[in-house]
């Protein structure tokens, strides 16, 4: 998926450490779909209280991944915004060398995505007929060589970035609504591999 350089951040050690919970998981994403909010409003979210958010997002400040927002706010309440739209784990070389905190931060992510699916989940008897059909869990068994996995990869990031972004506060057609669409690409390797 191409996307301008610096709406993406590729994660280095300490992004990476400062990532690797899931409260800031969470955090980040939250800003990244609704557009900047206070830590009370996030906390609400989140099921947290204030505190915690407030930790989590000087955290994340101080790692770059979330920044203030001074155009909003007043001296009682600080407002926070992303400063990226993805984040991007790559290479061998951060598994090798925090393996923990990559453990740490893809278990966050997959909790997150559970979370959604759950949610879409409960709210499915109360969707528009139209939008229940277009909801789909499904799950392919394929068999594919390394090279075969990274094409596909390449292929299924080709056809996303073919659709509309969700940025906050960019105008999208009437009736478009928030879709998360989330892939995995699951090794299922044989023991002893």
């Amino acid at each position: 998926m191409t996307e301008p350089s610096e709406s993406v951040v590729v994660l280095d050690a300490k992004g990476l450490r400062a990532l690797a919970h899931p409260v800031r998981v969470q955090l980040v994403d939250l800003l990244r779909k609704h557009g900047p909010s206070t830590a009370t409003r996030l906390a609400e979210r989140l099921g947290v209280n204030s505190g915690t958010a407030s930790y989590h997002l000087r955290r994340l400040g101080a790692a770059g991944f979330v920044e203030e927002d001074t155009e909003r706010g007043n001296a009682r309440e600080r407002w926070w915004r992303s400063v990226h739209h993805t984040t991007r784990l790559t290479g061998d070389e951060l598994s090798e060398s925090e393996p923990e905190a990559v453990l740490t931060y893809m278990q966050s992510i997959a909790a997150m995505h559970n979370l959604r699916t759950h949610r879409a989940l409960n709210e499915m008897q109360t969707m528009p007929r139209e939008w229940r059909n277009v909801l789909d869990l499904s799950s392919f068994a394929l068999r594919l060589t390394q090279e075969e996995g990274l094409r596909l990869h390449e292929e299924l990031s080709e056809v996303i970035a073919r659709y509309r972004r969700d940025v906050p506060g960019e105008a999208a057609p009437e009736g478009a609504v928030r879709v998360s669409l989330i892939t995995q690409l699951l090794p299922e390797l044989p023991e002893g591999t």
